[in-house]
């Protein structure tokens, strides 16, 4: 079953990636004491994560963070070296960008997917959250090929 608001975030591991290398945690660490605007992507590099999702969020960046929201975090199902290169490539400063190498924070949150018909194997769905301290406060799920309901437009008019 897919998190819902209100549900605590489960604690499984993470790996942020950063210019000095992949940093481990957990995401009961990384969610604790802050406001943090997640979304998730099937895939670094890939054609609408690459043109529309992440950059949505990069452009957006401050007004998102101007509505009370400490970090913004981009995670998807790839190993810390790719999130670094994508995030290098296509990010900002103000992304976080974190690896869900294992599929456990997807599986974890029941929102991941089987991509294996593309070739990509298990992965995380397309969706956006709210987490305070935490505590899940939105979510918004894709429905399969979409993209709207996560974006940081919609983001925005939620806060």
């Amino acid at each position: 079953m897919a998190i819902q608001v209100g549900d605590k975030i489960p604690d499984v591991p993470l790996t942020i990636a950063t210019p000095d290398g992949p940093q481990p945690t957990t995401s009961g660490e990384y969610f604790s004491g802050k406001r943090v605007a997640l979304f998730a992507v099937p895939g670094a590099f890939t054609p609408t994560c690459s043109a529309r999702h992440l950059p949505s969020y990069v452009d957006k960046a401050a007004d998102i963070k101007g509505k009370g929201v400490d970090e913004i975090a981009c995670t998807s199902v790839n190993d810390p070296f790719v999130m670094a290169a994508w995030g290098e490539r296509d990010g900002s400063g103000d992304i976080v960008m974190i690896a869900d190498g294992n599929c456990q924070f997807a599986q974890a949150v029941g929102l991941e997917m089987d991509g294996s018909k593309f070739g990509m194997g298990k992965r995380s769905q397309r969706y956006s959250m709210v987490v305070n301290d935490g505590v899940v406060e939105q979510v918004n799920v894709e429905s399969a090929g979409e993209y709207r309901a996560s974006s940081a437009e919609t983001m925005l008019e939620q806060l």
